[in-house]
């Protein structure tokens, strides 16, 4: 089908020309579509009308196509709709729906463009951070927007601390601060986010204050906004990463990532066209003065003390003094080689106050927990403390005799006494008859040999005191025996038979005799 505006030009070129073939090269269609629309306009048709559209077979499932894919913003995939449509009517095959779907997306990525405009940057404005992760090695990239110059480091972590520290290494070697610092929403660098603004951590803050750089974070789920940083990522994983897989020592692996950086950055750059390391010379100019002293990272690690007397670190639990529920304590780390010789680095817990040490742990592996039996006053019990606690009044009444009635509970309910609820009352009804005392001689006695019924203490106390009392076992008796003489197996062998008219011996009537 052709528009009005190619009829015309058609029209035209044919009264030029006057051959259908010499119209057609001119404009590029066939002889015959020249003709019929010749035809059509000396018949004295309407040139600008429009063939009337056809319809489609998925004209009825349209509709809900862009519903679904409005829904999931163009996420949706034409086979996972597919059934979908079919089940709404959809009679049609599936290489026709999937034009349909992809007509759809289309037309809501025109709809809903965000219209980005390209980054304008700087000299020694902005410093773009991110943090990527291959083989369980962690790969630390920034990026100085203006001069496109490299920084890549590697990690076995992303905590605040490593962060930090390789942020400030960052500095160091690009030789100068930038006025903005700008990553993504990273955990180990937010405290919170209230009404879509993030919230810096007190620790990023103050090392922002040390450098006097600005914190700034990148709205969510948007990479797009410092996308030359997430290239890196991905291309310090690609050429640097893999190539050295699998890495077992960071600081070779790190001298490895000092040269590459170097190297690229001595290329020119495809999209500014100069050497990164020569236009860092000029931008160094413009970026803000390293401080005089260099701050001090992972210093002052607070965690307060929960109700298990313990605080957490690194997914584990560590045990402090029981005196110190509720306060804040200070956590420091020793991974230095001579701590690491030890099991693997040491943690000290400290008073924030005098700098007291309440507690020394070694490292132990997220989940698990390192106790020390002295914080709590000695080891745990072998078996749990189940204390006996009156409700009702005769409960109230029976337990008001002492241990030996607590005892008596916990033995009856073990042996499955179903009527002991109602049997205190009777136990505790005998001290009017037999006193407190032979009551609880009593229940001690009942305890001792396993009975646990009423019925069983009345017997006890109608045996009086003459009855046998438990004690316990006392030594063991050893006795000499005096020796007697032993034979050796080899007197006892068979020996050939003898002639009837000769006697045999006995041994054994012998060793009598």
């Amino acid at each position: 089908m052709i528009s009005a505006r190619e009829r015309m030009d058609i029209i035209a070129a044919y009264r030029e020309v006057g051959t259908y073939r010499g119209a057609a090269a001119m404009c590029g269609v066939s002889h015959k579509t020249v003709k019929r629309v010749i035809e059509r306009q000396e018949a004295g048709g309407d040139v600008a009308s429009e063939r009337e559209p056809r319809g489609h077979n998925y004209d009825e499932v349209a509709d809900l196509v862009a519903a679904r894919v409005e829904a999931t913003s163009g996420r949706i995939s034409a086979k996972r709709l597919l059934p979908v449509a079919v089940a709404a009517g959809y009679a049609g095959s599936a290489r026709n729906f999937r034009r349909l779907v992809a007509d759809a997306k289309g037309q809501w990525r025109k709809d809903n463009h965000r219209g980005r405009r390209p980054g304008v940057w700087a000299p020694g404005q902005h410093l773009l951070i991110d943090w990527g992760v291959e083989l369980g090695v962690h790969v630390f990239c920034a990026v100085l927007a203006w001069s496109r110059f490299r920084f890549v480091r590697f990690a076995s972590n992303e905590r605040a601390e490593t962060t930090l520290g390789l942020l400030a290494e960052c500095f160091e070697t690009v030789g100068g601060v930038p006025t903005v610092v700008l990553a993504d929403r990273m955990g180990c660098l937010r405290a919170g986010i209230v009404a879509n603004v993030v919230v810096p951590t007190a620790e990023y803050v103050r090392f922002a204050g040390h450098y006097r750089f600005r914190p700034d974070f990148c709205e969510a789920a948007d990479p797009q906004s410092k996308g030359m940083v997430e290239r890196l990522v991905g291309y310090a994983k690609t050429d640097l990463l893999l190539p050295q897989a699998p890495l077992g020592d960071l600081s070779a692996a790190n001298a490895a990532a000092a040269q590459w950086c170097q190297e690229v950055n001595s290329v020119r750059h495809s999209e500014i066209w100069a050497v990164p390391a020569e236009r860092l010379g000029i931008e160094r100019g413009q970026l803000g003065e390293l401080p005089s002293l260099r701050p001090r990272l992972g210093s002052a690690i607070c965690r307060k003390v929960d109700r298990l007397s313990c605080v957490r670190f690194g997914s584990a639990r560590y045990s402090v003094p029981t005196s110190m529920i509720g306060a804040t304590v200070e956590v420091v780390t020793d991974t230095s080689p001579a701590a690491s010789q030890t099991g693997g680095g040491r943690l000290v817990i400290l008073h924030p106050g005098t700098g007291q040490v309440l507690a020394e742990h070694r490292l132990v592996a997220p989940g698990e927990a390192s106790i020390i039996d002295d914080h709590y006053g000695g080891p745990r019990p072998n078996v749990p403390a189940r204390a006996v606690r009156a409700k009702t009044q005769a409960e109230k009444d029976f337990c008001a005799l002492g241990e030996p009635a607590q005892a008596f509970i916990k033995g009856a309910a073990a042996s499955g006494n179903s009527r002991l609820q109602g049997e205190l009352a009777d136990i505790a009804a005998l001290q009017a008859a037999h006193g407190r005392d032979a009551v609880l001689d009593a229940l001690r006695r009942a305890v001792a040999f396993g009975r646990f019924k009423s019925s069983d203490v009345r017997s006890i106390l109608a045996a009086g005191p003459g009855t046998p009392q438990p004690a316990e076992p006392g030594e063991a008796l050893v006795l000499d025996f005096p020796p007697v003489p032993t034979r050796s197996l080899a007197d006892y062998a068979i020996t050939p038979t003898t002639p009837h008219n000769q006697p045999t011996t006995n041994p054994a009537k012998e060793m009598s005799s």
